[in-house]
């Protein structure tokens, strides 16, 4: 599962770029209880969103000339400089050099070898966000990728990330972790977009998941705060309440329910 104890290879920040900020502010702030605060004029427009005073992401307003709004999700470096090179000798690109965030740390946003865009962060004062897997906070995330045992290479050779198969009813479902950590630190996974047509549709990217109470009642907000229904709530077993969703503005993510542990 996703913490806080932040180990290098690990997510430890997620961030919105969006047209309209004020607008996203408002619709996360309706859906999530999240309020937006201002990183202060040295940042560029640059904020974060919080929940009862806890960061849980962060937000800027983008040019549409950027791209489209979305979710991009950063993973602990150590050295953002080294890694970013390491992107590079396996065959990912980068898009933004890794370059110093005032005194909060260094950032690089990068691309894997199938071009999807993430983000590293090795951080000085900002370690991370301050609460996962609770109601309103990040807790699992998901790769679509063409290409599966590609991308468990490109992000093993980058990240130092490993990689399990788990067993369900519709399959098997490929999962990972940081190096060199237990089991219990599995915090994503990676699935082929030939097993998803919707995903298809849309190409190879990130999928951010936000732990919720009442998954039904998220989806029905959403829509009424002029969100869109990209999958409906839908039973996982074993795994929770899960519904696939975007913004407003076209920023796609997805919300849970998180099952309760089996009992031994």
């Amino acid at each position: 599962m996703l913490t806080t104890r932040f180990v290098n290879g690990a997510p430890n920040w997620v961030d919105l770029g969006t047209t309209d900020l004020d607008g996203a502010a408002s619709f996360y702030g309706a859906l999530f209880g999240w309020r937006f605060e201002s990183a202060g004029p040295e940042a560029g427009g640059y904020g974060f969103f919080e929940l009862n005073g806890r960061k849980v992401a962060g937000g800027m307003q983008n040019p549409a000339e950027q791209g489209p709004p979305s979710w991009t999700v950063y993973f602990r470096s150590a050295d953002a400089r080294a890694t970013a090179e390491a992107v590079e000798q396996a065959h990912g690109t980068v898009r933004l050099r890794p370059m110093q965030v005032m005194d909060q740390g260094h950032m690089a946003i990068v691309a894997d070898s199938a071009g999807v865009p993430f983000g590293i962060w090795q951080p000085a004062a900002l370690e991370g966000v301050d609460l996962l897997n609770e109601p309103g906070a990040l807790c699992w995330l998901e790769l679509y990728v063409p290409d599966v045992p590609a991308a468990a290479g490109f992000y093993h050779s980058v990240l130092g990330w490993e990689t399990s198969s788990v067993l369900f009813s519709g399959g098997a479902y490929t999962c990972v972790n940081p190096a060199g950590q237990e089991e219990d630190t599995v915090f994503g996974g990676f699935v082929a977009l030939s097993d998803d047509p919707a995903e298809a549709a849309t190409g190879a990217y990130w999928l951010p998941y936000f732990e919720v109470t009442d998954t039904d009642a998220v989806v029905a907000e959403a829509e009424e705060l002029g969100g869109r229904v990209r999958m409906p709530a839908t039973d996982v077993p074993d795994v929770g309440r899960v519904a696939k969703l975007a913004d407003p503005y076209g920023a796609r993510f997805a919300v849970i329910r998180t099952a309760p542990p089996q009992d031994a």
